[in-house]
């Protein structure tokens, strides 16, 4: 009987550790009116080298 008690505490602390980041994930995003980490910015609002490269690219091949 000690054997199973032992095996479902196991179990337990198990689940818990294994579903941590899930109830981390679901407290941070509910914390902040639905922004999981703060404010962020939107996406393709920012600069980047990638894409300013495309777009030159694009642009040299319409002309």
């Amino acid at each position: 009987m000690g054997s199973i008690l032992e095996i479902a505490f196991i179990m337990l602390v198990i689940a818990s550790l294994a579903f941590a980041p899930l109830g981390y994930f679901i407290y941070r995003y509910t914390r902040k009116n639905g922004e999981p980490f703060g404010n962020i910015e939107p996406h393709g609002d920012s600069e980047s080298l990638v894409l300013n490269y495309v777009e030159k690219t694009i642009n040299a091949i319409k002309k």
